[in-house]
């Protein structure tokens, strides 16, 4: 494998792994600015309070979008594959 090759590899495996995880990174800072901004104007200072909602809603989100994720990551594992198969010819 050239060095090119394994570049692309990596920024594949970067875009990937950004992709999947961008709807339950947004879900948890949603709920984490909400929740921030209740416990501001209530001043309740509960630690738990900003664990279990985020826990729940970013796992509820998790199962939503799992299928979505299991498609991306299909399709990775296929350009994966079809990127070691094709550099293993031109040697």
């Amino acid at each position: 494998m050239t060095p090119e090759q394994v570049t692309d590899m990596g920024k594949l495996t970067i875009e990937t792994l950004l992709i999947i995880s961008a709807p339950l990174m947004a879900v948890a800072l949603v709920v984490g600015l909400i929740i921030a901004l209740f416990q501001a104007l209530t001043s309740i200072q509960e630690m738990t309070l900003t664990f279990v909602p985020k826990i729940l809603l970013v796992f509820l989100v998790m199962i939503m979008v799992m299928p979505w994720m299991g498609s991306v990551l299909n399709d990775f594992a296929l350009e994966l594959f079809t990127m070691m198969a094709t550099s293993g010819k031109g040697s």
